[in-house]
């Protein structure tokens, strides 16, 4: 597109003005612009013969100017000043009105009268007065609401005054007239001279545009005679349109004569010629688009207005509306187009409550309680009720949904799930309807922990409901807390404020996870980073307002003097305070190896003099450390000979400590990415990997740890014994196929039970963790998917690396809804029809079963997602809102059923692997990367 500039009408604070230029010269009469008079109307009206424009082609005339909307008068009319003319009616006078720019409406029109002097007054009475001569209305602003600048050519209607209506009947351009029965007139004929003429006429008319734009260069003599000439053919122009007017009025006044009727009988006063005004308008650097003021969007309002009968109530009709003159009924106007009206949303529906529905909701809600503690559903209700409370928890309940839900509140106090959509339902704010809601939770049976995560969430705010929730929680064990510890921090924003003065130890989130973290030492590792993280992020972080900053800073101070009082608090506080102290020097250390100078081999001879310098003191740590990304393992220092740096963008660090045991961990230190993003879908594939376990379903996933230390450093786990698919199929030894690399690692033998050729165990490990990271990648969006960042170790289990894009969102284009290459496929046997030599069909079962076990718990990923909406992670916060929630619900098809929802996914199996655009995209992959290296 080319690049365009406008200014906003409402930032144009000039008067309005109009110049009124040339009042188009009719040589006389007897050239055919109007006839003369005839004898018998003279007669008849003597008057007409005083008349200036009856006495002269060049009397004295003047103009009003005024401005509409809506058909009614913005201010008072401007006039021209008295001027005598001599050889044609020429004003060239600026008119300016008493009214700004940028307060008109974009219906604005000009209604221009052109006044004739007459002495004598036809009504009677002894004082002559002013007649129009003739009338044209004009809009401000054109059709796309752009503002009309330069020269306009207004056809002028005899005798009548311009009304300036909405629906006026001195249009500035005449509109296109219509035949019989809405059959086109047919056309004035038009001889071959005339529309060269016209043709021509057009084209100098562009060109006198843009001389007055400055657009052409000005040469006085030349422009006089194209000025000249210009009028010349405007004036021929007239003259031809006229002719064929002129010739059937001709014959009307002959078909009257012969009906003993004159053209002076026919309410005329005079017989019409034609006659244009030229106006112009002020000239702007820029377009001038016209622009209303923004009011902030209302609130939307609850009160849905159904037009039907609602409960008997027959609603009235609308009133009827008396539309003032020269407005259309459907609400049209010569500025609109005939378009609808605007509707105009009342601010109080959204800010104030509506007294008839609060009513409404005391006579139901309050005075119904007594009966409805034994009220129960008929069948009908019974599955509108299971309906409703099946429904995800970004479902938005209607006003009838929240009546049932609160009409047979105490039924559904056995039902574990109805629970959140009952919270959803209540009005808080009313005291005697809260009072009622928090009545029933101790009545509650026990609820699951992602309904308890879900009253966490930003949309409950009640503390009874949290403390609630909260409760819950203290039912789970350290280990599946863990799972959910990420969430549960961001979920501390969500705390209603209390005063210090109230003791909220009890039913307080932030109490709870100090509490529960100060007596495990996993729990409280992992709480202390992920504090430190929040309070590391930048202001300009939408999340994380001052206020915020101040909260996790007083969790963290909290949490500090916790550890003083359980028995081996000092012990941890110590151990938190020097894992701090190592990922300070490790941080240091990788930014100068990054920023150094040479080549990949003299970095790590650089990393590995820094690791050995007893400065840093890495070489021995006394006493042992628990590490911060796995806090179980006790290293008592690093490796320094034994370290690499990796062929990368950032050059993260390969180091390996050594532990208790003898043995050696490896970890991967990155400084310059922001890793939290990668922590939130390890986390949640661990979770996924956990609920499939729960069902007996062990897809071998692998999801190995990362810890985000800061916006811009972190650790990540080090899968040894792991292979890049793209280097599988570069590699002769194994045939450039994932099933020769899987023969050549796991041979099969004598005794053993082996598929095509690999062991058992070994092709079990491929086809299932193939299908578990089909799925899990597939509900969570995860995109730039290529060979680079799909490994496979050596006893078969396959994994998925690098998360930089999820949710959808992919840098490439034609990106497949699920990595499924046609190598994976060949890898398992090729999909083939055989059972006995290909596991594809295994493969697909596995995949439908995860798919569906998921989709059960799908509102336990839902609600984690939500409580991370307002984490100022990247890859959730462009879309802002609950839309990454959604993205996630859309991928598990919860509006149809699990045949359906299978079908579906079998569909994309067969898609994917057929598919050429992820094929081409590796090729493109593969050779960069190469041309790079």
């Amino acid at each position: 597109m080319e690049p365009f500039t406008f200014a906003s009408s409402s930032e144009l604070h000039l008067e309005l003005a109009v110049k009124v230029w040339v009042y188009l010269q009719y040589n006389n009469r007897l050239e055919g612009y109007e006839k003369p008079l005839p004898y018998s109307t003279l007669l008849k009206r003597p008057d007409l013969r005083h008349r200036g424009s009856n006495l002269s082609p060049n009397s004295e005339l003047y103009v009003t100017v005024q401005p509409f909307t809506d058909s009614k008068p913005l201010t008072v009319p401007s006039q021209t000043p008295y001027k005598h003319f001599k050889n044609g009616r020429i004003w060239n006078q600026w008119l300016k009105l008493p009214v700004c720019y940028s307060t008109l409406p974009a219906n604005t029109q000009l209604a221009i009268t052109v006044w004739d002097l007459s002495p004598v007054n036809p009504t009677g009475g002894d004082r002559g007065h002013h007649v129009p001569f003739g009338g044209t209305t004009i809009s401000l602003f054109d059709d796309d609401f752009t503002l009309r600048t330069g020269r306009q050519k207004c056809k002028i209607w005899r005798h009548k005054a311009a009304d300036g209506y909405s629906d006026t009947k001195t249009p500035w351009q005449e509109a296109s007239k219509r035949g019989r029965r809405g059959q086109p007139e047919e056309p004035d004929i038009v001889d071959e001279k005339q529309s060269r003429r016209d043709a021509e006429l057009e084209r100098l008319v562009g060109l006198m545009k843009k001389h007055e734009m400055g657009e052409i260069q000005e040469n006085r003599w030349l422009d006089q005679m194209v000025f000249r000439q210009v009028e010349k053919l405007e004036r021929q122009q007239i003259k031809d349109t006229t002719k064929p007017q002129l010739a059937k009025r001709s014959t009307r006044e002959t078909n009257g004569e012969q009906n003993g009727t004159s053209c002076a009988e026919n309410d005329q006063d005079h017989v019409d010629g034609t006659f244009f005004l030229y106006i112009e308008f002020p000239r702007f650097d820029h377009p001038i688009v016209f622009t209303d003021h923004e009011y902030p969007p209302p609130p939307v309002s609850s009160v849905q207005i159904q037009p039907q009968t609602i409960a008997g109530v027959n609603f009235k009709p609308p009133p009827e509306v008396q539309l003032g003159p020269g407005i259309h009924a459907d609400g049209g106007s010569d500025t609109d187009g005939g378009g609808p009206l605007i509707s105009i949303y009342d601010p109080e529906i959204g800010y104030a409550d509506n007294p008839a529905e609060a009513k409404h909701r005391r006579l139901i809600r309050g005075q119904r309680s007594a009966l409805d503690r034994d009220l129960k559903p008929n069948p009908k209700m019974r599955d509108f009720l299971n309906k409703t409370i099946a429904r995800g928890p970004t479902w938005e309940l209607s006003d009838k949904e929240k009546d049932e839900l609160w009409r047979f509140r105490h039924h559904l106090t056995r039902d574990k799930h109805a629970l959140t959509k009952l919270v959803k339902s209540v009005n808080w704010n009313e005291q005697s309807e809260s009072r009622q809601a928090l009545a029933l939770l101790p009545k509650w049976v026990e609820i699951d922990v992602d309904d308890a995560l879900e009253l966490l969430g930003p949309s409950i705010r009640n503390p009874g409901v949290r403390a609630f929730a909260v409760d819950r929680l203290r039912k789970a064990d350290d280990d599946e807390l863990l799972l959910y510890l990420l969430q549960l921090v961001q979920a501390l924003k969500f705390e209603p404020k209390t005063s210090k003065e109230e003791d909220e130890t009890d039913s307080s989130l932030a109490s709870f996870l100090i509490v529960r973290s100060a007596a495990n030492l996993k729990l409280g590792n992992f709480l202390y980073w992920y504090l430190m993280v929040e309070l590391q992020l930048d202001e300009d972080v939408p999340s994380q307002s001052p206020a915020n900053k101040k909260l996790f800073a007083r969790v963290s101070y909290d949490f500090m003097k916790e550890l003083e009082n359980t028995p081996e608090g000092q012990v941890r506080r110590k151990t938190l305070l020097r894992q701090g102290e190592l990922v300070t020097v490790l941080s240091k250390i990788s930014k100068d190896v990054r920023n150094g100078k040479g080549d990949r081999v003299r970095k790590i001879e650089q990393l590995k003099k820094m690791l050995a310098d007893p400065k840093n003191d890495l070489l021995v740590f006394d006493p042992p450390l628990a590490l911060p990304l796995d806090p179980d393992i006790k290293a008592t220092g690093v490796i320094a000979d034994d370290c690499n740096v990796f062929k990368s963008t950032l050059l993260p660090l390969l180091i390996n400590f050594k532990t208790e045991g003898g043995e050696k961990y490896p970890l991967l230190f990155k400084t310059g990415d922001d890793l939290r993003q990668d922590q939130l879908v390890v986390q949640i594939i661990a979770l996924m990997d956990r609920l499939l376990l729960n069902e007996n379903l062990d897809l071998k996933l692998t999801p190995y740890r990362i810890l985000a230390t800061s916006t811009l450093t972190g650790a990540v786990q080090f899968v040894p014994a792991t292979t890049p698919v793209s280097n599988i199929l570069q590699d002769p030894k194994y045939k450039a196929s994932i099933l020769g690399y899987l023969r050549a690692h796991n041979p099969a033998t004598p005794g053993t039970p082996s598929i095509l050729g690999v062991r058992k165990d070994a092709m079990d490990n491929y086809v299932k963790s193939v299908a578990g990271y089909c799925v899990v990648t597939y509900l969570l969006g995860v995109g730039d998917r290529h060979l680079d960042n799909l490994l496979i170790q050596e006893d078969g289990h396959f994994l998925h690396i690098d998360f930089g894009y999820i949710l959808g969102r992919d840098p490439k284009p034609m990106a497949p809804l699920m990595k499924l290459s046609r190598e994976m496929v060949e890898g398992m046997g090729g999909a083939s029809n055989n059972p006995g030599e290909s596991q594809f069909e295994t493969f697909r079962q596995y995949c439908f079963t995860a798919y569906t076990t998921l989709r059960r718990s799908s509102s336990l990923i839902l609600n984690l997602f939500s409580l991370m909406q307002d984490a100022g992670i990247p890859g959730l916060a462009i879309f802002g809102g609950d839309a990454a929630v959604r993205k996630v619900e859309e991928r598990f098809k919860l509006d149809v059923g699990e045949e359906e929802s299978v079908r579906f996914f079998a569909q994309m199996i067969d898609k994917e692997m057929g598919a050429w655009g992820p094929v081409l995209i590796d090729k493109l992959h593969g050779f960069t990367q190469n041309w790079r290296s």
